[in-house]
């Protein structure tokens, strides 16, 4: 008898069997307890071959990363990969444009090579329930939550933090150091997406921190590129816009906005403080070194590919978790 063997009495996946095997989680008590008497009834002792047949084309899973320049996304794949092989999970990964549909390619490539679950790397935030039927098969979003589109949130899993409270802190702590000219750097503040979350909490903090908020001072900058951010930037500065401090909405943003800063003469930070939001490797490398507040990648990461696992064994869906993301002062912010 073989592995497969066990997975077809039980009325399990063969990733199931070797999950139980190996003493993993994500297994359900009830599932693991039958799966384990036919294993004591038959006799069965797996053998090296075994954990290669758990690793089937059935029992795969898909990521579509959003986004083929974002090395925020990039740093997250080999931790979810890493942690789908160890679940027993093949991975299928697909990398689209920020302006592609992912959701049609998740569909497609569920369908393509009969996955099990699909993690959106990624992703708009107003999908609406007729857009989100055509993926088939259990849906985890990680680094965001479709949170505009009116689906009900038992319909889909996801893993992120929570983008308004994160700007918050961020131009809080701005606000913290005596700055009371602050500037946003965004591609829209009303985009139904992160950009849009980002800017509410921008707002709060300014109000919040006794603040006024100048129209001058949003650089709607049209896109998420750094080229659109250096642009927007270097336009607003030659026009006049005054301020101590710039909040780009993303590391990358930051990384644009200082160096549109600097080409307008500009020192950092003792002219101009900037604070980002992601915490990617490279801001630790750059001159000044970029204060930021730093998403939990590997924690995201992992949760996405644990969720996903979960509900394929049965668990129900909609699992919402929202993480932290830590403040990590650079040389960006000075004191005023």
């Amino acid at each position: 008898m073989t592995i497969k063997d066990i997975a077809a009495k039980c009325g399990v996946s063969v990733s199931t069997v070797s999950r139980v095997l190996n003493n993993q989680p994500y297994v359900k008590q009830d599932v693991r307890e039958k799966v384990l008497k036919v294993i004591e009834e038959e006799h069965f002792v797996p053998h090296e071959g075994a954990a290669s047949l758990a690793r089937t084309q059935e029992d795969s899973i898909g990521v579509v990363i959003r986004g083929i320049k974002n090395p925020f996304f990039n740093e997250m794949v080999s931790t979810i990969l890493k942690r789908a092989h160890e679940l027993g999970y093949n991975t299928y990964l697909q990398q689209i444009r920020v302006g592609e549909d992912e959701i049609a390619e998740a569909a497609s490539l569920a369908k393509s090579h009969k996955l099990k679950g699909v993690i959106l790397l990624g992703g708009n935030f107003d999908r609406t329930p007729e857009e989100m039927k055509q993926i088939d098969v259990p849906v985890v979003c990680c680094t965001f939550s479709n949170i505009f589109g009116g689906v009900s949130s038992k319909d889909f899993s996801s893993v992120c933090i929570d983008d308004e409270d994160t700007a918050y802190k961020a131009v809080t702590y701005l606000a913290s150091q005596g700055h009371k000219k602050i500037a946003i750097v965004l591609p829209s503040v009303e985009d139904k997406s992160i950009s849009e979350l980002r800017y509410k909490g921008y707002c709060k903090a300014m109000e919040k921190s006794g603040l006024d908020v100048y129209d001058d001072l949003i650089i709607s900058t049209g896109d998420y590129s750094m080229e659109a951010a250096y642009s927007g930037v270097k336009e607003a500065v030659e026009n006049g816009a005054d301020f101590t401090a710039a909040f780009g909405i993303s590391d990358l943003i930051a990384l644009a906005t200082m160096k549109a800063l600097s080409d307008c003469g500009k020192k950092i930070p003792e002219d101009v403080s900037v604070v980002g939001i992601d915490g990617i490797d490279m801001t630790s490398y750059f001159i000044p070194t970029l204060t930021t507040l730093v998403q939990p990648r590997d924690l995201m990461a992992n949760r996405a590919v644990e969720i996903i696992a979960q509900i394929i064994e049965g668990e129900e869906n909609g699992v919402h978790e929202i993480v932290d993301a830590e403040l990590r002062i650079g040389e960006s912010v000075r004191i005023l």
